[in-house]
């Protein structure tokens, strides 16, 4: 691969699918006109919303999701990452899927979230992502002669590091994770996470994420962000607003640094 312009999206959707697509079309546009060939978006990126009634209108959301994505990579020629949005399934369940399109409009990679988010957090909040979600079995990698090997993943996952080992295993270049990272959580862990997760395995790193106020008392934490396999943030989109982080992934940075820090040869455990 050549070095290439990537974008982590940031949003602040809502529980209306509409006006999230209409959102998401902005931010995408703009990441295409500033030159970005790989473009990412958050998890929950098309719906925001109370976690039964996405799993209700699941169809819908998962129909308009994938041809959202489908006309968004054609129409601008990009790599596009929907980065989580609710599949049907059995038991009238969903699979938190991401899903990765190339600029023909086709699918190549689907990865449904392994590590599901049940917690209940000092905030008085409380998180029961399995009471709609089925996990998913497998890990997902996906080689693109223009982009590198990328690894997927979403949000929770990003606290479990054999993941993003048995990733390198396979040989990804770059991680997403895209994100909807509470905002209590994400203002300890977030950064340090994403870096780590970049660090270990001596990947970049691209983490769309959500942010701000979305229903009732669900915050999130923002700060989508591009980190290099040294661990540097190369950009970051704050903690305030919708926006746009925007960074370059270049194959010879990945090299040097792995020259540099050769951890992945010096491994003495294997990974899943």
């Amino acid at each position: 691969m050549k070095p290439y312009l990537a974008a982590a999206i940031q949003m602040t959707s809502k529980p209306d699918l509409s006006e999230n697509l209409i959102q998401a079309e902005e931010w995408i546009e703009l990441a295409q006109r500033r030159g970005c060939k790989l473009i990412a978006l958050p998890e929950n990126f098309a719906y925001m919303g109370d976690e039964a009634e996405k799993a209700k209108l699941a169809p819908e959301i998962a129909r308009r999701a994938e041809e959202f994505l489908r006309k968004m990579a054609q129409r601008f020629q990009a790599y596009v990452l929907g980065g989580g949005y609710p599949v049907p399934t059995e038991n009238n369940k969903v699979f938190n899927t991401a899903s990765l399109i190339g600029p023909d409009g086709r699918e190549l990679a689907r990865y449904q979230k392994v590590h599901l988010f049940d917690v209940n957090l000092p905030d008085g909040n409380t998180y029961r992502e399995s009471n709609t979600v089925m996990p998913g079995q497998d890990i997902q990698s996906c080689y693109v002669e223009e982009l590198g090997t990328l690894g997927l993943s979403v949000c929770y996952d990003v606290r479990f590091p054999e993941l993003y080992r048995t990733l390198a295993s396979q040989g990804a270049d770059v991680l997403a994770i895209p994100a909807a990272f509470t905002a209590f959580t994400g203002k300890d862990h977030w950064q340090v996470l994403v870096q780590a997760r970049a660090i270990e395995n001596t990947c970049y790193a691209i983490a769309p994420a959500q942010v701000g106020r979305h229903y009732q008392r669900r915050q999130t934490h923002g700060h989508a962000a591009i980190v290099d396999p040294w661990g540097v943030i190369l950009a970051d989109a704050g903690g305030e607003k919708p926006g746009l982080a925007i960074a370059e992934i270049d194959p010879a940075r990945l090299q040097q640094v792995r020259r540099q820090m050769p951890s992945l040869q010096h491994r003495r455990l294997s990974a899943l």
